[in-house]
């Protein structure tokens, strides 16, 4: 019976083995589609590179050997000429070649300690910042791995937690959340919460502001300034009397007086002579003695017996200078 089990076993374990060549076999190993490398990205492709590589040895329980064929199948370019170049260096050297090896080589120069290092860093100091959540939740994932520190779950929670910004970390940090999925979603709904209540806030704002003009411009009391006259010398108001009897005065905005605000006597550094009603000079400085006044802006026509408007006498002043340039004026008795 025992030589009949013996020759039984035989045959499977032989069965057994030729099953596990099969799985350690170039073709199996290119079904799952590995990447090439070719030595020109930077350091963090690098090493994602040969991450995955191991990550697909592990899967198939691939032995060293093989894993070192596999990887050399693998290199192109630059990368292929570097390890020519350092396997014949080793092989003067009479050291082992193994994947051990070939793993410590390939970080040396491809991933030295200095960016290990400065990687290390950047997550001891990684903040929120500006990032939305998610970003930071993905910097904080890929910055871990470089971390040389032994810690744990809650060690990791309590480390994100601190990076968060004021507002989140407020109200995420009296809950003591220890598992870090569960962390990471909790502050994903806090900071859509947040999101939404300021956008209320500034809709509140934007309705209130529209709400205050609305109320100004209904308080404002309305009204129209006069035309400014085409030709307009500053001198005196014009009044003018229409056929119907009405009339229609130019008033001042500040003395409500007969004249525009820019010839105003009220303002300072402005002349007003009350004599011969014009701007300029005051009432000592005017030439015009009492010989003359103007006809009042308001005055009427007066009425005659027949019923008949008569003309009004109209008396005219001038200045000095102005009977000087004047070459139609008579002077004289």
């Amino acid at each position: 019976m025992e030589i009949i089990a013996a020759t039984r076993n035989t045959p499977g374990e032989s069965s057994s083995n030729a099953t596990h060549q099969a799985e350690w076999s170039l073709e199996s190993f290119l079904q799952h589609h590995p990447a090439k490398f070719n030595g020109k990205g930077l350091p963090d492709e690098a090493d994602q590179w040969l991450r995955d590589m191991e990550r697909i040895y592990d899967a198939q329980r691939c032995p060293d050997e093989n894993r070192l064929a596999f990887t050399e199948y693998l290199l192109t370019g630059e990368a292929s000429h570097w390890w020519t170049s350092m396997k014949a260096i080793l092989t003067d050297a009479h050291s082992p070649i193994s994947w051990e090896v070939f793993r410590s080589k390939f970080y040396e120069e491809y991933f030295p300690d200095s960016v290990r290092y400065a990687k290390e860093v950047e997550f001891l100091q990684l903040v929120q910042g500006g990032k939305y959540v998610s970003e930071y939740t993905n910097a904080f994932k890929h910055l871990l791995r470089f971390n040389t520190m032994a810690t744990n779950e809650e060690w990791q929670c309590r480390k994100f937690e601190n990076g968060l910004r004021s507002d989140l970390k407020v109200l995420i940090s009296s809950l003591c959340i220890k598992s870090f999925p569960a962390l990471v979603e909790r502050v994903k709904v806090l900071e859509k919460n947040v999101a939404e209540a300021e956008q209320q806030k500034k809709q509140q704002a934007a309705r209130g502001l529209n709400l205050a003009r609305n109320n100004l411009n209904r308080n404002r009391t309305t009204y129209a300034r006069p035309a400014q006259p085409s030709n307009s010398s500053g001198s005196q108001a014009m009044v003018v009397t229409g056929q119907s009897g009405q009339q229609g005065v130019v008033r001042c905005f500040r003395c409500r007086g007969p004249h525009y605000k820019s010839s105003c006597p009220q303002l300072v550094g402005g002349k007003y002579c009350n004599r011969c009603r014009r701007n300029g000079h005051l009432e000592s400085e005017c030439n015009m003695g009492g010989r003359a006044a103007m006809r009042p802006p308001n005055a009427g026509r007066a009425q005659g017996r027949g019923g008949r408007a008569q003309a009004v006498g109209r008396v005219y002043a001038i200045t000095g200078a102005e009977s000087t340039s004047s070459g139609t004026l008579i002077t004289g008795t």
